[in-house]
């Protein structure tokens, strides 16, 4: 499952460091319409929680999943799962419009809920979602999978805590993907229900600025998408970018786009640079282009020097076992609710206001 080439299907594997014993945390999944679900389970598996239910009206979507997750039975219907006593968190990845109802759908049944980015695609969902968490006290935890499953992105936040780069006052962040025509089926063209490709791609690059930043929320100053390529696919974004200045006054400027050439070795050539008072980082997360398919590096430049890191293997991926923990404990100590919230808003805002070019 961890085809580097195939963006839709790349799971990490990390190292098993389970935070609870065996059937101290079972898990139940719904939706299975993105390949992201198998990188959040792999994560909550190493971490020690056991996949016991899964639910998808396509049975050979169950199929594949359960070969790669034997434990897990297969539910007659998604309410099978929802009113288990047994499980304590959901896992999903439907099709983009439907996460938001679905996460509802969980709090009110009292269980927290993990889902695929973006977890809402619209200003009413994220109003909804927000309210849901109030009013039942549960969680509404999102794979950021661009910083919290990727070795250089945990590496970078462990640097940026010790101080390597001071006050972090720019974060510039580069996310090209691989579109993959043939694997994407017919909703991931449709606007309306994937959300835009600032939405859908976006919200990952503004979560990472509020989080390296420390900022909780920012304002938009510019944005832009367009479909260059595609030509085939009118309801189809194949590029966006945005600027945004936070309240920590730190400054962001974003890229995304489905533009990636067939003749690299990674689904794309994703890379962050966090310019600090002291320093600055710059992460090349899944390949260094034309000098290794490694990935995972980071350069580091201070008032002492210039370094390079490899950070894989190094770090394994802490915010699982951490959620785990939350859950359990009713702590919060994997991600901060608001920020999550406020990543996907300013992702609907930019995308909402956003030039298009042509």
């Amino acid at each position: 499952m961890q085809q580097k080439s195939d963006g839709m299907n790349y799971a990490p594997r990390g190292k098993a460091q389970p935070v609870c014993g065996r059937g101290e945390f079972p898990v139940g999944v719904i939706g299975l319409d993105h390949g992201h679900i198998f990188g959040m389970c792999n994560g909550l598996c190493e971490a020690g929680a056991d996949i016991e239910l899964v639910y998808d009206p396509d049975p050979a979507k169950v199929e594949k999943f359960i070969a790669a997750f034997p434990q897990a039975k297969p539910a007659r219907a998604k309410e099978e799962i929802l009113a288990s006593s047994r499980v304590k968190l959901v896992a999903a990845a439907p099709v983009p419009d439907q996460r938001a109802d679905l996460g509802i759908e969980v709090m009110e049944h009292g269980k927290d809920y993990f889902t695929d980015k973006p977890p809402c695609t619209t200003f009413q969902q994220i109003d909804a979602a927000r309210e849901k968490v109030r009013a039942t006290g549960k969680k509404y935890a999102v794979y950021y999978s661009e910083r919290i499953h990727v070795e250089a992105a945990v590496f970078a936040e462990k640097l940026i805590a010790d101080g390597a780069i001071g006050r972090v006052v720019q974060v510039l962040i580069l996310a090209p993907h691989r579109i993959s025509l043939p694997q994407r089926p017919e909703w991931f063209f449709n606007k309306e229900r994937y959300g835009g490709i600032i939405v859908d791609l976006g919200c990952h690059q503004i979560e990472q600025f509020l989080f390296y930043s420390g900022s909780k929320t920012a304002t938009l100053q510019s944005s832009q998408t367009a479909n260059y390529k595609f030509k085939q696919y009118p309801d189809f974004e194949d590029f966006g970018a945005a600027s945004f200045i936070a309240d920590s006054g730190a400054n962001c400027y974003m890229r995304v786009d489905w533009l990636t050439p067939d003749g690299l070795g990674a689904w794309g050539d994703g890379r962050s640079f966090i310019l600090g008072t002291d320093g600055y980082i710059e992460m090349r997360k899944y390949v260094d282009l034309a000098r290794s398919k490694e990935g995972d590096t980071v350069y580091l430049a201070d008032h002492k020097g210039e370094r390079s890191y490899c950070a894989a293997g190094q770090t394994g991926f802490p915010f699982f076992g951490r959620l785990v923990r939350d859950c359990l404990d009713r702590t919060n100590t994997a991600y901060d609710q608001d920020v999550f919230f406020n990543a996907i808003e300013l992702a609907v805002m930019a995308q909402t206001a956003a030039i298009q070019a042509e």
